[in-house]
């Protein structure tokens, strides 16, 4: 206690209360500072309500059970986290399930539900700077969610399984979390499922077990930083394939039996196309690679979940170079918004423009110059829809997906690419995945680093015609 204390030993009786007032405020009643509530959210502009303020998450410990067959999950997340602020009270994300109890460092702590939000109030206040353990025990029927877009994600059911995608807020379905991608964090996730299913996650498999009724644990450690919306599980059967790359990175690979004959060559392609990437963007950011691909009905779209996408069917060789480069540009170099999603799609598109012209496909020049003329696509729709909103600014959360974020992301990157001729352009995306690695980044850092890597070249109606313009830029 600070020495104004002694006061209200020799205060008299009208000044006692006031002393006493003072010194339980300067003392938080319990020896610190009083603490004040976390943000429920974190202000991004498309998702305001996603993510959650006053802390960080370091690491999530995930213990689920699946019965597909009630289509019932239980599940114990134990969130390691260090408070950023005194906190009285902190959100997690969880949409639906029905939550048991929560602790925060091993004793009970209240907490109450409000829409999406989970608001925890500690037995005491965490102090800035403590790292802490919050437990979160919940079960029940987990949702599928609808994205602005009108895609599915969270928890989908497959013909013998279910499939957990998060882009960009389906992860908060399956457990609580800080689910923003400016919060990553470590992971070891453990399924129990049936006897005669797989439960497929990120990184690596470090244990599979079998209890005495037969039912399955398959333990998954990812050891770098991850945003919870590339984070995935699959549980069905699959066929396991196992391999390594010329440089010994682990590969592996889970198919659904019904697509195994259509993906074997294309999946083959995998260890070539890691050295062709990672020649290309600088090395790999993880430890691990690989895919998951399911049956075509399972999901709408395939998905860059961390070292080991997703695809609703066999992949082709461009969509499967599409989401190997996200490793690179999304996973590792994760945005700081939903804003800056260009720095995924349009990195990861140009990827495929790029493995086109070393691979005696058309040239990154020509697809860019047909996309200005407006016909690279089959109708005049599609064209159109190229030069809809600027790649740096979509116009709602619905549109964050669309084609100027792709195709117009990608144009950015070829115009950098004319301006500063080859060498110093691969210099900039690999410098920038570099720089960069399992942090988070914004547009105006990307522009920064170019500027700072050509520092003789005026890059400012890029900016202006191609990253933040509306409609077509007046030139090529």
């Amino acid at each position: 206690m600070p020495r104004s204390s002694l006061a209200v030993r020799f205060a008299p009786a009208p000044a006692l209360a006031l002393a006493l007032a003072l010194t339980l405020t300067a003392c938080g009643g319990g020896g610190g500072v009083h603490g004040k509530p976390g943000a429920t959210g974190v202000r991004d502009p498309y998702f305001p309500k996603m993510g959650n303020g006053g802390y960080d998450v370091t690491h999530y410990a995930l213990t689920l059970s699946y019965d597909p067959k009630a289509h019932h999950l239980d599940g114990t997340a134990e969130i390691t986290a260090r408070a950023t602020q005194n906190l009285s009270a902190f959100d997690l994300d969880l949409k639906g399930m029905d939550v048991a109890a929560v602790t925060v460092e091993g004793k009970e702590a209240r907490w109450n539900r409000a829409g999406q939000e989970l608001t925890v109030r500690p037995h005491t206040d965490l102090d800035k700077g403590e790292t802490f353990r919050a437990t979160v025990r919940y079960s029940g029927t987990p949702e599928t969610l609808t994205d602005r877009d009108g895609s599915q994600e969270g928890w989908l059911r497959t013909a013998d399984g279910a499939l957990a995608l998060g882009e960009p807020t389906g992860s908060m379905a399956w457990f609580p979390g800080n689910h923003h991608p400016s919060d990553k964090a470590t992971y070891d996730i453990a399924v129990t499922v049936p006897k005669d299913l797989q439960a497929v996650s990120n990184g690596e498999l470090t244990s599979e077990t079998t209890a005495a009724d037969g039912r399955r644990t398959f333990t998954w450690h990812t050891a770098e930083p991850m945003a919870s919306y590339v984070a995935t599980v699959a549980i069905g059967r699959y066929v396991i394939m196992r391999s390594t790359t010329k440089n010994g990175l682990p590969v592996y690979v889970a198919v659904d039996p019904t697509q195994t004959a259509a993906a074997k060559k294309v999946l083959s392609e995998i260890p070539e196309i890691m050295e062709w990437e990672a020649y290309n963007f600088g090395p790999y950011p993880f430890s691990s690679t690989g895919a998951i691909v399911d049956r075509g009905d399972d999901a709408g779209y395939a998905l860059e979940t961390q070292t080991r996408p997703v695809f609703p069917g066999a992949p082709d060789t461009g969509i499967l170079v599409h989401e190997l480069a996200h490793q690179w540009y999304g996973d590792s170099v994760t945005p700081k918004s939903w804003q800056d999603m260009w720095l995924n799609e349009g990195f990861a598109t140009y990827a495929e423009w790029l493995y086109q012209e070393d691979h005696d496909g058309e040239s990154a020049d020509e697809i860019f110059n047909s996309l200005y003329r407006g016909d690279y696509y089959g109708t005049p729709e599609k064209n159109k829809a190229v030069w809809a909103f600027p790649p740096a600014k979509p116009s709602s959360a619905a549109h964050i997906s669309d084609p100027p974020v792709y195709d117009r992301g990608a144009m950015v990157l070829h115009k950098i690419r004319r301006t500063v001729g080859d060498d110093t352009f691969y210099d900039i995306i690999q410098g920038w995945a570099a720089t960069h690695r399992h942090a988070n980044v914004s547009t105006a850092d990307f522009t920064a680093y170019v500027e700072k890597k050509a520092p003789d070249k005026d890059f400012s109606g890029i900016w202006k015609d191609w990253l933040y313009g509306e409609g077509k830029p007046p030139r090529a």
